[in-house]
């Protein structure tokens, strides 16, 4: 007669005497051992897909070992917290071996068979060959004689007395490997002597770049096709390279602790001295310029940090790109047609560019640059809505640009800058604003908040 046993589930004591439970606690590791069997058979089931058998084993561990909601913890609540306090001693042992052998035991075997669960249909096969189509045989032969057994014991469970429910309590988790290792003569080789090298391996998953990157490594590859080479530097800074050789007057307000974040106890040190987190990119493009003579031509990826609060525009730490062309009569045309040639290359060859007048203390003239909106393609609408990123006006700005201020070759000039003879363009954008346009992501703070749900939309 085949005999069915019962879905398990803790039960609600009573009665918390030696026999009642001994009793509650060999009939959960029965029902453990009974269900790791019929998990451990489905792992070794070359005809399930591997993501079925790594379902079947997660769904055992959270239905066993899971650290809430696990039968193993509900075990332990049900004896030791629910005991009254003259049968505590007697439960606590019970409960110190549930949790300090038979719970360990059933975690290691479920790490040891996420491996082979993890396995292709060919690999299950090629391990079942190594064993030995015989001794597979007896394996499972010997797996079904366990299974009848089990339910047989659990059928009488009820009828037995203390000293017969003390035999069953070892060797529980021992049959298997006994006769695991009986049927493989192999037992007692190596590592290496008994695992086949050629199996496949666990496919890991591959990570992708983040989009702020990806977006900086776009922009950089497009200027190193035209001819521009790379440049980094600290992104602790001296007041020197930040401002001063940059042309900022000594009472600018980006100077001020209110914008620049300056490292802790510099106030005895003269103002130029003074350590701070860059605000921008730009001291690399001084430093350059000390080491090498012109012509240059770099562009210059890094983080910079500036005294703001996170929020859906802005951040204290974000990206930037700033290039830096320095030649003989190198003319504000020059400057139009890189950057024209660069977004064209970025955001396709229907957008325009436009510029517009504006400020910075290192170039002269300076401008800003727009490009036509690459969402409503212009329009400054998105169907029947007005389009948001472009605020209708069917342009966006990109970067800030100019003409190197001769004041600041004048902080070169020994290197062979000399403003009379040399002239030169530079420019700067915000990598993180375009990489929020190019995604269509409506808030900064995604980016950094390491949420790999988010993350993965971009691999």
């Amino acid at each position: 007669m085949l005999l069915v046993i019962v879905t398990y589930t803790v039960p609600k004591l009573t009665d918390y005497s030696d026999e009642a439970a001994l009793r509650a606690v060999v009939r959960f590791r029965l029902h453990l051992r009974d269900e790791w069997l019929d998990v451990e058979r489905k792992v070794y089931d070359s005809s399930l897909t591997a993501e079925h058998r790594q379902r079947e084993l997660k769904e055992f561990r959270d239905r066993w070992l899971g650290r809430k909601s696990g039968l193993s913890g509900q075990i332990v609540n049900a004896l030791l917290k629910a005991a009254p306090p003259d049968r505590k001693k007697y439960v606590g042992l019970l409960v110190k071996q549930l949790k300090e052998q038979d719970v360990p035991e059933i975690e290691r075997r479920v790490e040891t068979r996420s491996f082979i669960a993890q396995q292709s249909s060919d690999a299950v096969d090629a391990i079942h060959r190594m064993a030995g189509d015989l001794q597979g045989a007896k394996l499972r032969g010997e797996i079904s004689r366990i299974k009848s057994n089990l339910a047989s014991t659990l059928q009488n469970l009820d009828d037995l007395d203390i000293l017969g429910l003390q035999a069953l309590r070892p060797g529980t988790f021992d049959v298997e490997r006994s006769q695991t290792s009986q049927a493989r003569p192999d037992a007692n080789l190596t590592v290496s002597e008994r695992v086949d090298i050629t199996l496949p391996g666990v496919r890991r998953p591959i990570g992708a770049e983040h989009p702020v990157i990806r977006t900086m490594h776009e922009i950089v590859g497009v200027f190193q096709k035209l001819g521009y080479s790379v440049a980094e530097g600290p992104v602790v800074e001296t007041d020197y390279y930040n401002f001063e050789a940059l042309n900022f007057p000594p009472n600018h307000p980006a100077r001020d602790t209110q914008d620049t974040l300056f490292i802790a106890g510099q106030q005895a040190k003269p103002q130029r001295e003074r350590l701070l987190l860059r605000t921008h990119t730009s001291p690399v493009q001084i430093r350059t310029m000390e080491k090498m003579r012109p012509p240059i031509r770099i562009v210059i990826p890094g983080t910079v940090h500036r005294n703001d609060p996170p929020d859906a525009s802005h951040s204290p730490m974000f990206h930037q790109i700033e290039g830096l062309a320095v030649d003989t009569n190198i003319t504000f045309g020059d400057l139009k047609g890189t950057l024209d040639h660069a977004m064209k290359a970025l955001f396709g060859s229907s957008v325009k560019t436009h510029f517009r007048p504006s400020f910075f203390p290192f170039t002269e003239p300076s401008a800003e640059l727009y490009v036509t909106c690459f969402i409503c393609g212009g329009s400054g609408k998105r169907g029947a809505d007005p389009c948001r990123p472009c605020k209708q006006t069917g342009w966006i700005e990109v970067l800030g640009c100019g003409m190197v201020d001769p004041n600041v070759f004048e902080f070169v000039k020994d290197n062979g800058y000399d403003p009379k003879k040399v002239s030169g363009f530079a420019f700067g954008m915000g990598v993180d604003r375009l990489a929020l346009l190019k995604y269509g992501v409506d808030d900064l703070q995604y980016f950094f908040q390491g949420d790999v749900r988010f993350l993965e939309q971009f691999g």
